[in-house]
């Protein structure tokens, strides 16, 4: 993605042509023929071609022309050849900035319309999670490494199956294009999956046939599957991926673990057992956080992690969304510059039933 330049830089460009122009036209005058500074009026056309499009840069080149011609007469130098010379060097300059000026517009329109594409794609895939899932209130947060994307790496859903709320969270390997093609395949499975398996392993299972049937090569992705139904039990399935946390009504904070860690999703094929589920109980009035390492591998300017347990209390808001957002403000000011990875984080709040409306990532 190209730059955003600030206002400050832009309003300095866009003042440049003529504030060059008109030094070139005074030191000219003031310091005579003699020193042959006529040739840099051509700047302001120049300079009108960084910023402007090819009609500001034409016009430019005119005013440029007719200053050089009024300089070159009260000069005096078109009675030789260097009044000739100026005015070819500003018609030149000018008809090479016209020229990169159109250039520039039509990729920049081409750009418009890929990025309009690309946003319609970003949202199918991360498509809005419901604001409320079975007994569960949901608010999700994410922001992406590459500089004014939605999405990269990282993958969340929120399924209300016939067997729970299910949900995952995962981190792809590698970045760009390739990885949203990864995470297009498993939230698309799991989509699915989440609906038709009776329990979390068959979901598991499913997805990691999925990538060995869709994908190529050694793409993997960490994840963790998270079910809630109604026996006030998480369970959770986890493919290599940071422990859940889980926030107690007392503000107490745990991390559950399995016994074992399973393979990313992805490299199944190499495992000699198949992932197990394993529960911890979630209660009315608890919190489940689920993230993905950009989170946790956050890091401010001392080289130290984020410690997202310690930041618990920030969760403490009786509304989930702002609860999430005063967590993710707390990630960036921890942060030492732009993030280095995508980082997600997803919510789950047991609350009680409400409507199924939906909202976009924080």
């Amino acid at each position: 993605m190209t730059d955003q330049k600030t206002p400050s830089s832009w309003t300095l460009l866009s003042c440049m042509p003529v504030v060059v122009m008109a030094v070139v036209a005074v030191v000219d005058v003031l310091a005579g023929p003699g020193v042959g500074f006529l040739p840099l009026v051509s700047l302001g056309p120049a300079f009108a071609g960084l910023v402007g499009g090819w009609r500001r840069t034409a016009v430019f080149g005119l005013a440029a022309l007719v200053l050089c011609v009024a300089l070159g007469l009260y000069d005096g130098l078109f009675h030789e050849r260097r009044g000739y010379t100026a005015l070819a060097s500003v018609a030149g300059v000018t008809g090479v900035g016209v020229a990169a000026a159109v250039s520039r517009s039509r990729r920049e329109a081409e750009l418009a319309s890929v990025r309009s594409i690309a946003e319609v794609a970003q949202r199918v895939l991360l498509r809005p999670v419901p604001l409320t899932a079975g007994p569960l209130q949901v608010a999700v947060s994410y922001t992406s490494a590459v500089a004014e994307a939605r999405i990269g790496g990282d993958l969340y859903e929120v399924v209300a199956s016939p067997y729970g709320v299910r949900v995952i969270v995962g981190d792809v390997q590698g970045k760009g294009l390739v990885a949203v093609e990864t995470a297009a395949v498993v939230l698309g499975a799991f989509r699915e999956a989440a609906y038709d398996e009776p329990d979390l392993a068959g979901v598991g299972e499913r997805l990691e046939r999925s990538m060995a049937r869709e994908l190529e090569g050694e793409k993997f992705v960490t994840a963790i599957l998270a079910e809630i139904g109604t026996a006030h039990e998480a369970v959770f399935l986890n493919y290599g991926h940071p422990a859940p946390m889980v926030v107690r009504g007392d503000g107490a904070v745990e991390f559950p673990e399995p016994l074992a860690f399973a393979l990313p999703l992805g490299l199944g094929a190499h495992a000699s057992e198949s992932p197990v589920p394993y529960g911890v109980g979630f209660a009315p009035g608890e919190q489940l956080l689920l993230y993905t390492d950009g989170v946790t591998e956050a890091r401010d300017e001392e080289g130290g992690f984020y410690p997202v347990g310690e930041r618990a209390h920030l969760l403490d808001a009786p509304d989930a969304h702002r609860a999430l957002k005063a967590l993710r403000k707390d990630l960036a000011q921890h942060s030492a510059g732009p993030p280095h990875d995508d980082a997600a984080m997803l919510l789950l709040r047991y609350h009680s039933h409400g409507e199924g409306k939906s909202v976009p990532a924080a």
